[in-house]
């Protein structure tokens, strides 16, 4: 973070300096356990804890002053009324002092994906420059300000990750910080039940294109329609990705190896004319394939090469955890961990690259899939014929939300007991897999992430079969 006076802080958040009250502020954190000198302290009043209850704690470790909701506590307090509202204010002054000094800003959005893309393209970038790439999902108002706040006077490229779970959403996190190319993945079911329909998904993950300024680029999934045509909506220059034969960026020739690695051949637009430069993933799963050319596509337009796009990219390594996680344990059984969370297009994704895996039987561990309104019942019914269509040799069905995906794989022809069972939960599922996996199996474990399922790959990970 670049350092500011307690005096600028407290201006760009809208509160009243404390009267005497001096120093700088050199980082900020909402985590009282990880405060170090000179931080400010976010205090949030979440569900279920009140980052007020620990201003002592962040005092004793040497915050330089809270931002807080209410007057009072060991530090000097900047009250505002909405902290997480003021902490996007004080993202936003970094973030136009950045942008003065040659910042060039990236932002990711897409119903799936989000995370997995910007992993890709913050090691892209990395490559030729100083990078800012959040961990995990920092993708809301709170993560993405403080990925903003975590950059400084010599990061070169800046990736934000943009969530959205309603109309307004992503404009509020572009108004912190505006993309110089902003990257939409997909459109597809993840918060169904909140939007109400994809048209309403796909009006929302354009405001990311809206943003842009007439000199950005925006970079469009040419494979998905309802991305392909947000084009309109933007003063930016549009960049297709894809396999289409049309899109600017494209992969040809894609296979998959025995652990269900993509290679394929990158084209795309260089200095001397169009150039092909082969790819070899390092993640897992072919629907790396349309990440990683989103990824290319951004990283073209903040000046690479295409050649050093693609060796960049298949250097690349998988970096946010339970994003299909394959681990092999000594007995020989592969557990995949892509527990971090579910939607219908990623839980097909899922079962496609547990096919494309080296095994002697295929296992999927399915809990249910939040957020999709009244498709819910539908679309876990048709997950579970997915499944069986994918070749998915025993469907392991866990919890009450999940019962539907039993019934699809039955209807699909599963037998139940051998190709499919519903279990009530994690300890049930826990103890069927310790008595039904063998050596060369493998086991992908997928759900949302209210389900705690990533719990039970750990669990799996800890044991040996027939432990």
């Amino acid at each position: 973070m670049i350092a500011l006076t307690l005096a600028e802080v407290a201006e760009a958040v809208g509160a009243a300096l404390p009267h005497a009250a001096e120093g700088t502020v050199t980082g900020v954190t909402l985590d009282s356990r990880g405060v170090s000198a000179g931080d400010l302290f976010i205090a949030v009043a979440g569900e279920r804890v009140d980052g007020h209850d620990y201003l002592d704690a962040a005092a004793a470790a040497g915050a330089v002053a809270a931002l807080t909701s209410r007057p009072g506590g060991p530090l000097p307090a900047l009250v505002v009324e909405d902290t997480v509202a003021a902490l996007g204010r004080l993202a936003a002054l970094v973030h136009g002092r950045l942008t003065g000094g040659g910042l060039v800003t990236l932002g990711i959005t897409g119903s799936s994906g989000k995370t997995s893309t910007k992993d890709l393209l913050g090691q892209v970038l990395a490559t030729t420059g100083p990078t800012v790439s959040p961990p995990g999902s920092y993708n809301n108002d709170i993560g993405l300000p403080l990925t903003v706040l975590s950059a400084d006077a010599d990061t070169r490229y800046l990736v934000l990750e943009m969530g959205a779970r309603g109309i307004g959403h992503i404009a509020r996190l572009c108004a912190v910080a505006r993309p110089d190319v902003g990257v939409v993945l997909n459109v597809g079911s993840a918060h169904l039940g909140e939007f109400g329909s994809a048209d309403v998904i796909a009006q929302a993950k354009g405001e990311l294109v809206e943003a842009l300024p007439e000199p950005g680029t925006a970079v469009l999934n040419a494979d998905d329609p309802r991305v392909a045509g947000m084009a309109p909506r933007t003063r930016a220059r549009v960049v297709t990705t894809g396999r289409s034969a049309g899109a600017d960026v494209r992969a040809t020739a894609v296979t998959l190896d025995d652990a269900a690695r993509a290679r394929f051949t990158l084209v795309a637009r260089g200095p001397a004319g169009v150039e092909e430069h082969p790819v070899a993933l390092q993640v897992v799963g072919e629907h790396q394939v349309a990440n990683a050319l989103s990824a290319a596509g951004a990283a073209l337009a903040a000046g690479l090469t295409p050649a050093a796009v693609a060796a960049a990219l298949s250097a690349a390594q998988p970096r946010s955890r339970w994003r299909m996680e394959v681990t092999r344990r000594a007995d020989g059984v592969t557990v995949v961990n892509d527990a971090y969370n579910a939607n219908p297009e990623s839980m097909r994704a899922a079962l496609a690259a547990l096919a494309g895996l080296a095994g002697t039987r295929r296992v999927a561990v399915l809990g249910g899939m939040a957020e999709l309104g009244p498709d819910a019942v539908p679309e876990h019914e048709r997950l579970g014929r997915d499944a069986v269509a994918a070749g998915v040799d025993l469907v392991v069905a866990v919890g009450p939300d999940a019962v539907g995906i039993a019934t699809g794989a039955t209807a699909a022809g599963a037998r139940e007991g051998e190709g499919v069972v519903s279990v009530p939960d994690r300890v049930a599922a826990r103890e069927l897999l310790s008595e039904v996996l063998v050596p060369g199996d493998v086991v992908l474990v997928k759900a949302s992430r209210s389900h705690g399922l990533e719990l039970l790959a750990a669990d799996l990970l800890a044991a040996e079969a027939g432990a």
